[in-house]
């Protein structure tokens, strides 16, 4: 959204666009031990997928492999798409844009918290912790969905090595 403003430095009118920030979440799954849950460290406080920001230039998937490593020590591979979640009031922080993906860990033994998370666990699905962060509850809820058959995954682009165009 287009925003006409006044530079307080200055005076002189200026536009600056208003967007979503770009996020990106991760529902790391191992069979037998569940799916991978952080104690956030920083507020909003409670329990969530890990995840975080895509910087510019980066690609959603790139992000979304990196923010794990950060957040749980895991070296994860991307399985799929489960959804863009957008809506405005999904963060209490700031208007974001989620592209969240399945993925499963290379090492699961590798889980510890790390960067913003205060602790890291494996949880069933069926038994998450509580309160969820952001709409957390709801993108788990989904996933159960494709876990149950009902919903399918979208593919996943690989992240770009470096010299790829």
């Amino acid at each position: 959204m287009k925003k006409d403003v006044i530079c307080p430095h200055c005076g002189k009118p200026y536009s600056c666009y208003r967007n979503p920030t770009p996020t990106t979440d991760v529902v790391i799954y191992e069979p037998g031990r569940g799916v991978v849950i952080i104690t956030r460290a920083n507020p909003p406080l409670g329990y969530a997928l890990p995840g975080g920001f895509i910087d510019e230039g980066e690609q959603a998937e790139a992000a979304a492999v990196r923010e794990m490593h950060e957040e749980t020590g895991l070296d994860v591979e991307l399985t799929g798409l489960l959804g863009v979640y957008s809506r405005p009031d999904r963060d209490p922080r700031q208007h974001t844009l989620s592209v969240v993906f399945t993925g499963r860990p290379r090492d699961p033994e590798a889980l510890c918290a790390g960067d913003d998370a205060a602790g890291a666990a494996f949880y069933p699905p069926d038994d998450l912790p509580e309160p969820l962060a952001f709409d957390h509850a709801r993108i788990l809820a989904d996933f159960r969905e494709v876990l149950a058959g009902r919903r399918t995954l979208g593919a996943v682009e690989l992240p770009a090595r470096k010299g790829d165009c």
